[in-house]
């Protein structure tokens, strides 16, 4: 009897796990043309074999440049991933001439993206589900200057090739991200992150330095 149960209960997972495994694939299926067409209109740039699961928000600031490159997968639908999305990817320029730059092979889930100067990801990367990458304080810190000016301060992201960010991170302004590097899930990276390591925390520092 128990193992009838346990064999009732397998069958019911893997069919669980097909359905969702199949959802995703005819979600993409359906809307990966027409994503595309949109983007297209918007004056987005997209490589070739790219895929969104869902609808992502993508604003492009006049004059602004936002670029994705080939085979990224943009995961936005709540159910796209199993650990669960807050949001849908999100890529929005501030400025003109501001820029958004995914190398080839980037895969993102639920991130937030957004430049008033520019933020560059290189080829291989992948970022964890429910990230904030931003390359402007959207408000200064000078209560004065907040009064008086509008303006934030704003300094470009660089995240060089082969890098993993986990889930729940924050990258904010002025970081550069080396190559082969891991930032563990839950981190705020607000310094340079040296090539070839593994950074976890808040303030985001180096645990392990790779010699590759």
């Amino acid at each position: 009897m128990l193992n009838k149960f346990k064999l009732n209960s397998d069958f019911i997972a893997m069919k669980s796990w097909h359905y969702w495994v199949i959802t995703n694939n005819i979600r993409i299926l359906f809307f990966n043309g027409l994503i595309n067409l949109i983007c297209n209109i918007k004056g987005i740039k997209i490589g070739k074999k790219v895929v969104f699961n869902g609808f992502p928000k993508i604003y492009r600031f006049r004059k602004s440049r936002i670029e994705i490159g080939d085979n990224c997968s943009l995961n936005s639908a709540r159910n796209s991933l199993l650990i669960g999305l807050r949001r849908s990817c999100t890529l929005a320029t501030l400025e003109q001439n501001s820029e958004i730059l995914l190398g080839n092979n980037v895969g993102i889930s639920g991130c937030v993206i957004i430049a008033a100067s520019k933020i560059e990801i290189g080829n291989n990367v992948t970022i964890g589900a429910n990230c904030l990458i931003l390359d402007t304080d959207f408000h200064h810190s000078d209560p004065m200057k907040r009064l008086t000016n509008n303006s934030a301060p704003t300094r470009p992201v660089v995240i060089k090739e082969n890098v993993f960010i986990g889930t729940d991170c924050l990258i904010l302004k002025g970081v550069t991200i080396g190559k082969n590097t891991a930032i563990g899930a839950g981190s705020v990276v607000i310094n340079d992150i040296p090539d070839n390591s593994i950074a976890v925390g808040n303030p985001c520092k180096v645990v392990i330095r790779k010699s590759i």
